[in-house]
């Protein structure tokens, strides 16, 4: 005795079918969500405790990136200043201003302002920001235009993806290393020219080994 119809079977193949359909649906859905913004954070602008305008002071003023982050090129790390940074300048300008009690009042109690990273790599990634520079890699490449931004933002995504399509092309990024701190870099030639020889003679050799990064 027949107890299925034969549209059974298309029933079942059309089940499966629809499956595996909703299975990579979901799937492309959660990739596409890892590499957005809302994950990432990237564009997004991040609370400080007093917001810092990298336009005024780079673009207005002419600091340059070494005036605050004084270890990135001896450091793995580029530094956050100390309030007695801020205090070198806001001692004389701007003195009396509530925008700054915030800084003030850090200076005045010794104690560290809060500043929230906006560059945050996850804890089982290792970056050397001094390898980088001493390779011919600008601030530019990774932070963007930081000179155009009154609120600092996370530039690009910072995913595994993003950081191999360098390693595996340092010569589209390299630059010279006196020119490692400008914004707006444009290079004398095309990069095609000059990639290449920045790279044999800065010796880059950027290896794409799960360990590099992950320690």
């Amino acid at each position: 005795m027949q107890i299925f119809q034969r549209s059974a079977n298309s029933l079942a193949r059309l089940s499966i079918l629809g499956v595996l359909v909703l299975a990579g649906t979901v799937l492309g859905l959660a990739m596409l969500f890892a590499r957005s913004g809302y994950a990432t954070r990237q564009s997004e602008y991040v609370e400080q405790p007093i917001q810092f305008s990298h336009q005024h002071h780079v673009q207005t003023v002419g600091l340059d990136c070494r005036y605050c982050h004084t270890s990135v090129e001896t450091s793995a790390f580029a530094g956050i200043p100390p309030t007695k940074t801020c205090m070198n300048c806001h001692s004389q300008i701007w003195a009396s201003s509530p925008f700054l009690e915030p800084v003030r009042s850090s200076f005045r109690d010794d104690r560290a302002l809060n500043w929230t990273r906006v560059h945050d790599m996850p804890d089982f990634v290792y970056f050397n920001h001094s390898v980088h520079v001493k390779k011919g890699m600008g601030c530019e490449t990774c932070h963007g235009r930081v000179d155009q931004m009154p609120l600092m933002l996370q530039q690009n995504s910072l995913q595994m993806e993003w950081c191999l399509a360098c390693h595996r092309a340092p010569e589209q990024f390299v630059r010279p290393r006196s020119e490692i701190y400008t914004m707006g870099y444009r290079p004398p030639v095309p990069q095609s020219v000059i990639g290449p020889q920045l790279v044999a003679e800065y010796g880059v050799q950027p290896n794409t080994n799960c360990s590099t990064c992950h320690r």
